[in-house]
């Protein structure tokens, strides 16, 4: 059975059970305590913590997923992948245990013709939490199984919790014997003999404390159970379609037998290869759905998962023997099996693939640069006459300059040298630790909603008027300051302020929160910043700057509040958002659809936005953008906005952003000029392109690998930053006496005049630096029958320092063994270059000796060959005393 028809069957199913169907968020959420979405149930999560109202009662995914602690253990098992697809279903205070446990079996054991996966019911083996009676009693009810078939398994297997405060519960496995080959009888320890391949959670628990996976303190009961159930669709796909492991099925397979064909090696023929097969295939994959939700290669959390994802893989190959540039051959391979389910992947397929091309070819010329450095650490340790290249070394060019260990290694044994692979199996070991130290504190960004989710139970979802006006007559709902209620707000306070409704926009989607006031009976407010905590509550952020704002505890009692936003605050932000719209599209037409948009942020008069993009933009696109820009203002061209569900916007060309979240029962689309500009989108916006004003392109930037940020000002801004370019322009014509149209030209005039008076400069600087080395060549010193000249030269360059030091060695007799060492101080650094002649080398002279005598007197180090070598150093206290050593070290070595 293929993976598309086990996926088909699993949502078809419980589709029939009148479970929702949701389709995969992408892999990036909006959560500060993950990286990607790592299970099923992450995007359902604020349903599971009470934050927000769960739009169904039951409902039913397929999961795109990475997990990632686990990279370097990929392919060594036969369990570990980064990428895998996590189906679930879940239940939202509807059916309980033996509604998960019947649904789950019938599905497992249906037969194949009846739309089920037609497992054998004498290889499964449900496992529960030992002492959860309850669940043992309808395992047994739903299934007819004896209790020798129902494995009791600690809370380490069957017991499940987010790891912080909060819902938790017992769990059900179902388990399938793989057979003796694989482990002993009952021993359910052995993982590879009763493998896991579905995970029934039964919410039921509230934790108040959770100190590690098996120790935690239980609360109480949640007001309502929930069932979330997690399978993995890899791990029944090799098991229905009769294979070893993951790396086997039909949608992964192909990447290794395509890496077959080019490496000449057989996968099953060397565990080493093998590992290096399976760690391609899960790689090229992983790296193709990170790349299409939107993420780009970088050096830091996401960017920087992809790029060892990405160079795991082309080492891979490099290891297997293959050489050239791999990607191009495979990452076609699983674009083309993926592709079947997601197809998204062939719409954005030059995208994808430039963004991963062009990583290959960074990491090759790594890969060069890294050899270099390499090269240069295993002299070293060869100069000490050690054969262990130190775990610091090795970390610093797997940390530094993405060298992978295994190529170290390798190359290490080539040079005879062995690799301290315990120090640095301990850097690494540090480097994840202060890692997983960074992630336990982040999760105490989870911000405590519960005193929101109170408000919005007790009193409803805001009204929130932010499209139809400016301005409303409210009634207070709750008084907060630092997460508590409280009765009052004195003048000059901050705190929280919730309404029955408000007309002020809640900072969403790039777009800054309004500002303006809120005016009540005896005093007044000013709006610092409105957020949505939870879905369907608005909170206002406030300071009191005049009277003393007193709660009512109540939404029907006490005064109206007067809510206004600042009007020319709002039609600055509508302006720069919709200018943000314009200057997408207009990008997209200046260089092509794959210049999608992956971030942007927008306040009154300001936009910058994002976008995938692996080079710098030239000037003649730039000002292509802008003017395509500004001829869609001038077309007048008509904003609207519709709503619909999220397949029906996907379906008519509208655009998403990366890494949002999107409700699939109603989103609003945003047109400009048509199918020109079309994108989800919940923004203000002006109702005209003409009402923009302008679009000025200010800059454009990198902001990490293979993303780009143009920034803009829109509106009076614009015009603004147009009309201080005017005055700049007209200072210069009049210090210039020139024309405006003249400027450049006079500009560049001036330039290449002064281009020539230093060219002229430095040729006077240069005849008076050689004239004197004949002056100093005249003046060496005689040391045991060797000329010498030690020579301080201040003002002077590295460049000046060598060209003298060689100019005088030139001019010194060459039948007599001479020496020149000049010393040049220049802005505090000191630049040293020593010159012997033949003569003097075969007197035992050496100028890389003469530099090493120098440099403890100038803080420096430096070295070279024989005959020339240069350094540099730091202190200039004490050229003198180094000069001085330059004439003890010939005596010492004339003698």
């Amino acid at each position: 059975m293929s993976t598309a028809e086990i996926r088909a069957r699993f949502l078809a199913h419980f589709e029939a059970a009148g479970h929702s169907v949701v389709p995969s968020a992408s892999l990036l959420l909006d959560d500060p305590n993950l990286l990607f979405v790592n299970a099923g149930m992450v995007p359902f999560k604020p349903y599971f913590l009470g934050q927000e109202t769960p739009p169904y009662d039951r409902a039913t995914s397929v999961q795109k997923c990475i997990r990632t602690p686990d990279i370097e253990e990929v392919g060594k098992t036969t369990r570990h992948g980064t990428f895998f697809e996590m189906c679930g279903n879940f239940s939202f205070g509807d059916y309980f245990k033996e509604g998960a446990i019947e649904l789950a079996w019938d599905l497992v054991t249906k037969p194949v013709a009846d739309g089920g996966w037609g497992f054998a019911e004498d290889k499964l083996y449900p496992s529960i939490l030992d002492g959860d009676d309850e669940a043992l009693h309808l395992w047994k009810k739903v299934t007819g199984l004896p209790d020798d078939r129902i494995a009791r398994l600690g809370p380490k297997e069957n017991y499940w919790s987010m790891g912080v405060p909060g819902p938790g519960g017992p769990c059900s496995e179902i388990l399938i014997d793989r057979g003796p080959a694989y482990g002993a009888d009952g021993d359910f320890s052995a993982e590879d003999r009763y493998l896991e391949f579905w995970n029934l959670v039964f919410m039921q628990d509230e934790l108040s404390a959770v100190r590690s996976k098996e120790d935690f303190d239980i609360a109480g009961s949640l007001p309502k159970k929930n069932i979330d159930t997690g399978m993995g669709l890899e791990r029944v796909a090799f098991l229905l379609q009769g294979k070893e492991n993951m790396y086997e099925i039909d949608v992964m397979f192909p990447v290794i037998e395509k890496a077959q064909e080019l490496t000449g090696r057989r996968y099953g023929a060397d565990h080493g290869d093998d590992v290096r097969f399976r760690v391609v295939a899960d790689h090229v994959r992983s790296s193709m759905m990170l790349i299409a939700d939107g993420v780009t290669p970088g050096n830091e959390a996401r960017g920087y998962v992809l790029r060892r994802l990405l160079r795991r893989a082309v080492r891979s190959m490099r290891l297997l023997g293959y050489e050239d540039p791999c990607l191009p051959e495979l990452l076609p391979v699983s674009r083309d099996k993926m592709g079947e389910t997601y197809t998204d992947l062939h719409a954005d397929w030059d995208r994808i693939a430039r963004v991963a091309f062009a990583e290959e070819e960074v990491f090759r010329k790594t890969l060069q640069a890294g050899t270099q450095i390499f090269d240069l650490a295993a002299t070293e340790v060869k100069e000490q006459q050690r054969t262990v290249l130190p775990g610091d070394k090795a970390f610093a060019l797997h940390d530094t300059y993405g060298f992978p260990i295994d190529l170290t290694l390798e190359m290490a044994s080539e040079a005879g040298l062995t690799v301290d692979e315990d120090g640095f199996r301990q850097l690494m070991a540090e480097q994840r630790e202060r890692a997983k130290a960074d992630a336990r504190a982040k999760k105490g960004q989870h911000a405590d909603t519960s005193v929101y989710r109170g408000i919005l139970d007790a009193n409803g979802p805001t009204e929130w008027l932010a499209y139809e006006t400016l301005e409303t007559e409210s009634r207070p709902l709750a008084l907060l300051k630092e997460g508590a209620a409280v009765s009052s707000l004195a003048n000059g306070e901050i705190g929280e302020l919730v309404l029955d409704r408000t007309p002020f926009y809640a900072e969403s989607g790039g777009q800054v929160a309004d500002a303006g006031i809120i005016e009540f009976d005896g005093g007044r407010l000013e709006v610092l910043d409105v957020q949505r905590p939870v879905r369907g509550l608005v909170v206002h952020q406030v300071r009191v700057v005049d009277g003393e704002l007193v709660s009512t505890g109540s939404a029907t009692g006490g005064a109206v509040l007067h809510a206004q936003v600042d009007p020319e605050w709002r039609t600055g932000a509508r302006q720069a958002h919709s200018g943000t719209h314009v200057v997408h599209a207009a990008l997209r037409e200046v260089l092509g659809p794959s210049a999608l948009q992956s971030g942007s942020y927008n306040r009154p008069g300001y936009l910058r936005l994002d976008f995938g993009w692996l080079s710098s933009l030239t000037p003649e696109q730039l000002h292509q953008i802008e003017l395509v820009s500004n001829n869609a203002l001038r077309a007048d061209l008509p904003v609207s906005w519709d709503y619909m569900t999220l397949s029906e916007a996907k379906d008519w060309g509208a655009l998403a952003l990366f890494g949002e979240t999107y409700d699939d029962q109603k989103v609003r689309v945003v047109e400009i000029g048509g199918p020109w500009s079309r994108e989800l989108c919940g923004g203000t916006h002006v109702d005209h392109s003409s009402q923009i004003g302008t679009v000025v392109v200010t800059g454009e930037s990198s902001v990490g690998s293979g993303n780009r940020r143009i920034e803009a000002l829109t509106g009076v801004e614009g015009f603004a930053y147009l009309a201080r370019e005017r005055d700049v322009v007209a200072q210069l014509s009049t210090l210039l006496k020139a024309q405006p149209d003249d400027i450049v030209g006079r500009v560049s005039d001036l330039v290449d005049r002064l281009k020539q008076s230093e060219k002229e400069i430095e040729k006077v600087r240069l005849g008076q630096l050689l004239a004197a080395a004949g002056d100093l060549a005249a003046g060496a010193a005689d040391v045991g029958g060797v000329r010498v000249v030690a020579h301080r030269v201040d003002g002077a360059g590295g460049g000046d320092v060598r060209t003298l030091c060689l100019d005088v060695r030139a001019r010194l007799v060459a039948d007599r063994p001479g020496v020149v060492v000049i010393i040049g101080v220049q802005d505090g650094k000191i630049s040293v270059v020593a010159a012997v002649n033949a003569a003097a080398n075969e007197r035992g002279i050496s100028a890389n000796a003469l530099v090493r005598a120098v440099a403890p007197y100038i803080d420096g180090r430096g070295g070279g060959k024989d005959d020339v070598a240069q350094g540099g150093g730091s202190d200039a206290t004490r050229v003198d005393e180094a000069l001085a050593a330059v004439t003890a070290a010939v005596a010492e070595s004339a003698g």
